[in-house]
């Protein structure tokens, strides 16, 4: 009954949990990493009870098979949890938000009511083979799993959906501060959330066919498969992400409800300023280039450019610098032939894909392309 394939990836996947455990233990008390350590633990929970069918271990402790299921349903929030300790400035969730993550689990645990107490560990073992197991005591296990799948995809899923607002705000929010925002993006985290989504709604398919008593030719060793690159993935991306400072996080401007303090015509006179500081002190140059700096530089405080760039020159700090380097390198595409590459280096972006993504969305084409057009 030992399915191979499958009890060594997940052997290999709670080895790869526990090593990152370690790692994470002994770094300084932080709530990104206290958070993390959470997920971490979720994950090894689900993992074990995975390895605990597919090495064939419940034959020996029927009544434990399915004892991950309460907690997978927190496997979805934790992962919130983690993005809101890495990206927001709110230290505290709202209670609501915790109340609502916690009843995941005990909608579950009722839900496995029947299944716990109506079914000796004899049953239980029974309904495995289809030649011996009990109709009856087959539909309660059939209604059992997709009520726990349906829950599980319900939560997981808005949870999921919670962190990518998250994440959207935090971007909203850099692009209001930094020029640069590549390494405090956390891009990989919104990335994680499509690739866990997938998995996880692979999970519940494969639970609920399973219950039916179908199968789909080589989705047990598949799904493994995929989740130990997955697995390794998350845990090198966040074991390398470093904790973002208080001016990193923080609640986009345009998020929040707020009247124009400035006259038309003093934001006209700090926008002057702004377009002086780009055209002819060729600030866009500075890869490094922050609100707080180009604030400094003009002798405005940072609201107020903030306000200048939203409600009278309606753009953020991100795309209004960003403008200026383009318009840089479009004039160095067509009058040199430099790589392009160091063209991105040499008016202000500090990596290629960043500014590639910046150039299309403005341009409408790539550097290589504007440039074989040109």
């Amino acid at each position: 009954m030992v399915n191979l394939l499958p009890t060594i990836l997940y052997a290999c996947m709670i080895g790869m949990t526990l090593l990152a455990l370690l790692d994470v233990v002994r770094r300084p008390k932080e709530k990104q990493y206290q958070r993390l350590t959470g997920l971490l633990t979720l994950l090894l929970i689900h993992l074990a009870g995975e390895l605990f069918i597919y090495s064939g271990a419940f034959v020996y402790a029927p009544s434990l098979a399915g004892f991950e299921l309460p907690f997978r349903l927190l496997l979805g929030p934790a992962l919130y949890f983690y993005a809101h300790a890495s990206m927001s400035p709110n230290e505290k969730i709202d209670r609501r938000l915790i109340y609502f993550a916690l009843s995941g689990p005990l909608v579950v645990c009722i839900s496995l009511l029947p299944f716990i107490f109506m079914l000796s560990p004899t049953e239980k073992l029974a309904l495995a083979n289809p030649e011996t197991r009990n109709p009856d005591l087959w539909q309660i296990a059939v209604f059992t799993c997709v009520t726990t799948t349906a829950i599980f995809i319900t939560y997981t899923m808005l949870f999921l959906r919670f962190t990518f607002n998250l994440h959207n705000n935090h971007i909203q929010q850099l692009m209001e501060r930094y020029s640069d925002i590549e390494k405090r993006s956390l891009d990989w985290l919104k990335s994680m959330l499509f690739v866990w989504g997938f998995i996880w709604s692979m999970y519940a398919i494969q639970y609920s066919l399973g219950a039916l008593g179908w199968t789909l030719l080589g989705f047990e060793k598949v799904l493994p498969l995929c989740e130990t690159f997955a697995l390794a993935l998350f845990i090198q991306s966040a074991l390398n992400q470093k904790p973002l400072n208080e001016s990193e996080k923080g609640l986009p401007e345009t998020k929040q409800a707020r009247t124009s303090l400035l006259s038309t015509k003093h934001m006209a006179d700090i926008a002057d300023k702004l377009t002086q500081a780009m055209q002819e002190d060729r600030l866009y140059l500075n890869e490094d280039l922050s609100l707080n700096k180009l604030s400094e530089h003009i002798s405005e405080s940072e609201n107020h450019i903030s306000e200048t760039l939203s409600q009278f020159m309606h753009t953020n700090f991100f795309q209004f610098v960003n403008r200026f380097r383009i318009e840089e390198a479009k004039f160095a595409l067509t009058a040199s032939k430099k790589l392009v590459t160091d063209i991105a280096f040499d008016v202000g972006f500090n990596s290629k894909s960043t500014f590639n993504a910046a150039f299309k969305k403005a341009v409408g084409m790539t550097p290589s392309a504007y440039r074989k057009n040109n």
